[in-house]
């Protein structure tokens, strides 16, 4: 097979570019200008020509079809296209609708369904699949990172990816694996483009992670990343500062540890930060074994 000439393979790159940001299906064969065309008026629509009715055929009375436009009418206005409540609902609002969801699940599966049908988070509608949870729920130490990418929301479940790959590498080192830790995310849904998830949409989705924490009732709490550690821990620093800290964390009936360290992806760029990650986890280990 002959090799793509340099711009055919600027092409393929830049659709690779575009699949990656979820732009993955077309809408229509031509493109279209979609913001000039939210401000031109909408074009008027040309009655269809038939004859005039007969008079006896018109209905009289309180029998009158009012549900049919007069001659001429202009048609009625299509109404606006939204999002479930994501187009309209305020950070605040969605935010306490989210407290209220989660605190109805007594399950795992119940905060699962609830969370599915949970429609004031705008990234719900760009993600294709609800990336909730992986691992043992009876595990005693759970992984939470920041947000989905693309592999995990293909697959729908959490660090499915390189960064997944290497994660499970970083649990074997210290006898870990899928089956005695439960893995999640504190926003269960892909952000468009793989863009960090924003303050806003972290916050909608707070309520439900912290629900997912006290069903599942771990000993310890990793927090990957910045994102998770300042979301749980309520810490403004960075994670080269956190990293190896222990944070307390309230369960409704005791306390926790919260161990933060750094995320798989950032070591995939980074690769000389992964003793700093080796040390974490090695702490982990101790903490699991009663010796820290």
């Amino acid at each position: 097979m002959p090799s793509p000439t340099d711009a055919q393979a600027d092409l393929i790159a830049y659709l690779d570019f575009h699949v990656e940001a979820g732009a993955d299906a077309a809408l229509d064969e031509h493109p279209h200008d979609r913001f000039n065309e939210a401000d031109a008026p909408a074009p008027a629509l040309r009655a269809p020509r038939r004859p005039a009715p007969r008079v006896a055929e018109q209905p009289v009375g309180p029998v009158a079809n009012t549900l049919v436009p007069p001659p001429g009418a202009a048609p009625p206005a299509a109404p606006p296209r939204t999002f479930g409540r994501a187009a309209s609902a305020q950070p605040d609002e969605a935010a306490s609708d989210a407290r209220a969801r989660a605190r109805q699940a007594k399950n795992l599966d119940e905060l699962e369904k609830i969370l599915a049908e949970f429609d004031a988070c705008p990234l719900r509608f760009t993600a294709k699949n609800l990336v909730f949870a992986d691992g043992n729920p009876e595990a005693r130490v759970m992984f939470l990172g920041e947000a989905p990418g693309a592999d995990e929301d293909r697959i729908g479940k959490p660090f499915m990816g390189r960064s997944g790959q290497l994660l499970d590498k970083m649990m074997a080192a210290i006898g870990l694996d899928r089956t005695s830790a439960y893995i999640g995310n504190i926003v269960p849904w892909r952000p468009p483009g793989n863009r960090n998830p924003t303050p806003q949409e972290v916050a909608v989705c707070r309520p439900f992670v912290e629900r997912q924490i006290e069903l599942v009732d771990p000993d310890i709490i990793v927090c990957l990343g910045a994102p998770a550690t300042q979301t749980l821990s309520g810490t403004k620093d960075g994670i080269l500062r956190t990293r190896g800290r222990l944070f307390p964390y309230a369960l409704p009936n005791r306390e926790v540890k919260l161990l933060a360290t750094l995320h798989p992806a950032f070591l995939l760029r980074q690769p000389a930060q992964k003793r700093l990650a080796w040390r974490d986890f090695r702490a982990l280990r101790s903490l699991l074994d009663g010796k820290a």
